[in-house]
């Protein structure tokens, strides 16, 4: 269990990446009294927890009723975790992890940033929802498992809105480059994390007789 917990905790960090989100945050609210920053980030946070709980918890039944085979779902979760891995090396703005510069001058406009961009796609973007998906997708884990997760969800999410509050000083202390050194070490071990999820899956898949949904017995994360 310490395992999953530490194992989860590290691919979650890694996705929502708090501390990148600080410059992305300042960024939007620039100009904005410090009531007005407060709360974009809590509510912003609070709707990105709402969406990820959701997912954890009827997630599985969807790709269930789909017939989406978890074998499957891993390697295509895999790819999509490497993709955006490498817009946090190189510091992109695709869309996976941010959003792009069209949507970012559509955001400016906005007086509320809560929903968009903030909750999605800057916090519960593609990558968390697949990564939420992919932890709890370990079919007949039980309960257990994802209260974990729900519990290591929560400990980002918390990181996250403390990041959020205090991204005046964050970029203060680190400015926008350095808080590119860090999102680009943690993309390197976000690379790793998702050409694992790709060979868990293809091992699954060779280790089977059929390809199993959701149900079946799967690979840890």
């Amino acid at each position: 269990m310490w395992e999953l917990l530490f194992n989860s905790f590290i691919v979650l960090f890694v996705v929502v990446d708090p501390i990148g989100l600080a410059p992305m945050f300042a960024a939007l609210t620039h100009g904005g009294s410090l009531a007005y920053k407060r709360a974009m980030a809590i509510k912003g946070t609070m709707l990105a927890a709402a969406v990820l709980v959701v997912f954890v918890l009827v997630g599985e039944g969807l790709f269930r009723a789909l017939g989406i085979g978890l074998p499957a779902f891993r390697i295509a979760g895999g790819a999509l975790l490497f993709l955006l891995a490498i817009d946090m090396v190189f510091a992109r703005h695709s869309g996976l992890r941010s959003t792009t510069l069209r949507e970012l001058e559509e955001a400016e406009q906005r007086k509320d940033i809560s929903v968009f961009p903030l909750a999605i796609p800057l916090i519960a973007g593609p990558g968390a929802i697949t990564t939420v998906l992919l932890l709890t997708g370990n079919g007949g884990a039980g309960a257990l498992r994802t209260l974990a997760v729900l519990g290591v969800l929560a400990v980002v999410l918390l990181m996250t809105l403390i990041s959020l509050l205090a991204a005046g000083r964050i970029m203060g202390i680190m400015g926008e480059t350095g808080a590119n050194v860090i999102t680009r070490v943690l993309g390197i071990i976000l690379a790793a994390l998702a050409v694992q999820f790709m060979l868990d899956g293809l091992q699954l898949s060779f280790t089977t007789t059929t390809a199993p949904v959701f149900s079946a017995t799967g690979a840890g994360a």
